[in-house]
């Protein structure tokens, strides 16, 4: 199915001003002394860009934001738990290989850091997974158009093309990855897409700021953290895929739907 003409301008009109914002939030960030770690303003990019989406073509965004009929709660639980087993997986290799897989010490207390940490991932969310990922995803289909939605994403960090190649490669398989997974696990869902997006964003950069180091720089810790996001989309997209063709008039069911319902 082809994007309308509508839908092609306004994903172009929010990946300009989420990108464009982005860069002069970022640019603005020391002159308001908020210190990185605690948030880090180009995250209102996306729904910077969002709200300019919503000013021109009001009744297209609300639809998009609205989403799908709501579903079972098992695949929100599932992915929130996804977060910290992909972080485990990846501190504990670090740790094994000798980095430094230790909790650090905030500046900052750490209830103003988890409340920031979401309030940020909520702000790339409405754009990244309610927005885009919902424009895209009648023309890709779920996987494909998770696929883009994390190219973009991951190109969006642009600060990340000025270290190795080895790390932008990881960083970028990060990205795509932890998209495959929300975008399975919140294919169809509703309003509280925002949400637990915005809940498994924060828990990751929790994690990461917590437990590695990869903010240096550093090439291995973010390589481990690219493979166990990897796992982790491999996973989700193998009980999420159908078992067979469907017949026209029931949709197959996928194996996390046989899954939950054998452990009922």
């Amino acid at each position: 199915m082809r994007m309308t003409p509508v839908d092609i301008r306004l994903t172009a009109s929010f990946l300009a001003v989420a990108f464009l914002a982005a860069g002069l939030l970022g640019a603005a960030q020391p002159a308001t002394r908020i210190p990185p770690e605690v948030i880090q303003l180009t995250q209102f990019g996306p729904a910077l860009g969002v709200g300019v989406a919503a000013l021109l073509w009001p009744g297209r965004v609300r639809a998009l934001l609205a989403g799908g009929a709501a579903r079972s709660g098992s695949r929100g639980a599932l992915l929130i738990l996804t977060a910290p087993l992909v972080v485990a997986c990846a501190a504990a290799a670090y740790a094994v290989l000798g980095g430094d897989g230790r909790p650090i010490s905030p500046n900052a207390p750490f209830a103003l850091i988890a409340a920031a940490q979401l309030l940020g991932a909520c702000a790339e969310e409405i754009g990244w997974r309610c927005l885009l990922q919902p424009l895209l995803r009648p023309r890709f289909g779920p996987l494909g158009a998770s696929a883009a939605v994390g190219a973009v994403w991951g190109v969006w960090h642009v600060q990340v093309f000025a270290q190795h190649p080895l790390y932008a490669a990881a960083f970028l398989t990060m990205a795509v990855s932890l998209s495959v997974v929300m975008g399975w696990a919140l294919d169809g869902t509703g309003a509280s897409r925002l949400l637990l997006a915005g809940g498994f964003h924060a828990l990751i950069n929790i994690g990461m700021l917590l437990f590695m180091d990869e903010e240096s720089g550093t090439v291995t810790p973010m390589l481990l953290f690219g493979l166990s996001c990897l796992t982790a989309a491999a996973l989700w997209t193998w009980v999420s895929t159908p078992r067979g063709r469907a017949a026209p008039s029931a949709p197959a069911p996928d194996r996390l739907t046989a899954i939950m319902e054998d452990v009922r």
